[in-house]
């Protein structure tokens, strides 16, 4: 089991919750990066969208791929997993643009984390393409096949029904080619993913529902591609305090719902335009990515034995959220590491 965390790029993770210490900027980013990075974290997601999801469309947030380049440089064994959309993108470019990232990054330290956009209005004011949800992991597929293309063979042809690239040449080439994670719930989503991405990443959930959902994604890309997928992330938001009532008391202040708080509608059309496999309580929706789900919560012996169930069902790789994050990254890496290590060695 590894440890990773999301990187606040939208000043936070939680809805109801107006101003958490976490400001989108870059010198609180650093100061979260380098921290981590001391730590012993092993990778950090860097979200991208273009508009603030959690705190409202006119809060402020930063955007993934000027982040990651900065992120990189200025840590020293923190790999950086960046989200790319499509419907926002030629693969031509991220090819590119990824191939330079690495070589900042060094061997194995640059990922990807590829996103089938979900958000209508966003896509709406950046200009980006929104395709029927079934048509974007068909988009999705393409654009993998041209990045590996161009990061295999120069020159590069392609002809798709979304790209098509004509003689293109690409140099210098990534020393190690970005693992690819993606994520998708629907029947298309996950038939999709297990052809073209070389790592899963999950929503959070129940131990049960991460270890069906591992056990069914290994039998379709060893199917589709000969073998089972290298990694799988589970998204989590994580509560450790000293008592299980002192958690329980951060978890009801952080869920009491507002529909009326900013993020409440982008919660609204991410259901809308998501096909999931499970439904998302209101309550739920006050964290994101279903971060409460996997209940970690409580003193670090109760939440370190529910990380070790986890690695039990195959998640490999636990990407954080937590509020203040810079404090909560301290508490849990002083407090949980070391006891998941006693069963887990192995763990970075």
């Amino acid at each position: 089991m590894h440890f990773g965390y999301w990187t606040p790029v939208y000043g936070g993770f939680l809805r109801n919750i107006g101003d958490e210490g976490m400001p989108a900027r870059w010198d609180y980013i650093r100061q979260v990066s380098t921290l981590a990075d001391r730590l012993g974290y092993h990778t950090t997601l860097v979200p991208e969208l273009y508009l603030n999801d959690r705190k409202g469309i006119d809060a402020p947030s930063l955007e993934a791929w000027s982040l990651s380049s900065a992120i990189l440089a200025v840590t020293e064994r923190l790999r950086v997993m960046t989200a790319v959309r499509p419907g926002f993108h030629l693969p031509t470019v991220i090819a590119k643009t990824s191939a330079t990232i690495s070589d900042i990054a060094g061997p194995d330290r640059f990922a990807l984390n590829l996103v089938a956009a979900w958000w209508a209005e966003e896509a709406r004011q950046y200009g980006g393409s929104f395709a029927a949800h079934d048509d974007r992991y068909t988009q999705a597929r393409e654009f993998v096949d041209v990045l590996k293309g161009l990061w295999r063979e120069t020159p590069f042809d392609y002809p798709g029904k979304y790209y098509q690239v004509d003689g293109a040449v690409l140099s210098p080439k990534p020393v190690t080619a970005p693992v690819i994670f993606a994520g998708g719930e629907s029947e298309a989503g996950r038939e999709a993913i297990a052809g073209f991405a070389d790592s899963y990443v999950l929503h959070g959930g129940t131990v049960a529902e991460a270890r069906e959902k591992v056990a069914d994604l290994n039998e379709r890309r060893t199917r589709l591609a000969g073998a089972p997928f290298g990694e799988f992330g589970m998204a989590a938001y994580v509560i450790v305090r000293d008592t299980e009532a002192e958690a329980q008391r951060e978890l009801e202040r952080i869920t009491a719902v507002d529909p009326s708080s900013p993020g409440y509608a982008s919660f609204e059309e991410f259901r809308a335009n998501s096909r999931l496999d499970v439904e998302l309580s209101k309550r739920e929706y006050s964290v994101g990515t279903r971060g409460l789900r996997p209940n970690l919560v409580g003193t670090p012996e109760q939440v370190a034995e529910r990380i070790l169930q986890f690695e039990e069902a195959g998640i490999t790789l636990l990407l954080i959220q937590s509020s203040p994050l810079h404090e909560e990254l301290e508490r849990i890496a002083a407090e949980v590491f070391p006891l998941v290590r006693q069963v887990s060695p192995a763990l970075v």
